[in-house]
């Protein structure tokens, strides 16, 4: 247990939410209007944000405040929370229209931007900066696994 704490809720799945779900990132998808999309699943929020980068070659800037979330109050568990049947998409803004559109019915929101810096930025519930480091700096200490130094 990292930290002295074992989480002992596994993520509930609410089969027709996850469906609708599916189905309408599959629908954007085919109509071309997703550039990325990721599961948010192990590592939660913050490790699929980070792969993003690290593979898109840009910076992002989120912040915490815009992710639609019921009951989290906690910076750390919005970032790290490890459920079902959620995504991470980039959409460029000619199409978020569209894709909202599309979206209509499930938890959807615009949570950030890609940048074209290398700062990965991420801005907590109260607009304090949480995480602000390059993304080579972040990519090294992924590889290091939780045994490498401090950020």
């Amino acid at each position: 247990a990292l930290k002295g704490f074992v989480g002992s809720s596994v993520p509930k799945v609410n089969a027709s939410t996850a469906k609708q779900t599916m189905r309408s990132m599959g629908e954007a998808i085919e109509n071309g209007l997703v550039k990325a999309c990721h599961d948010i699943s192990e590592g939660g929020l913050a490790v699929a944000l980070a792969e993003m980068a690290f593979t898109g070659g840009y910076g992002v800037e989120i912040s915490l405040e815009k992710v639609p979330v019921r009951g989290l109050t906690r910076n750390d568990f919005i970032l790290f929370s490890e459920s079902n049947s959620r995504f991470i998409v980039e959409v460029s803004e000619k199409s978020r229209e569209e894709f909202e559109k599309l979206m209509r019915g499930t938890v959807c929101g615009c949570v950030g931007k890609v940048t074209r810096t290398s700062s990965f930025c991420v801005y907590g519930l109260e607009g304090e900066a949480l995480i602000d480091v390059s993304i080579d700096v972040l990519r090294r200490r992924w590889k290091s696994g939780l045994g490498g130094s401090q950020l």
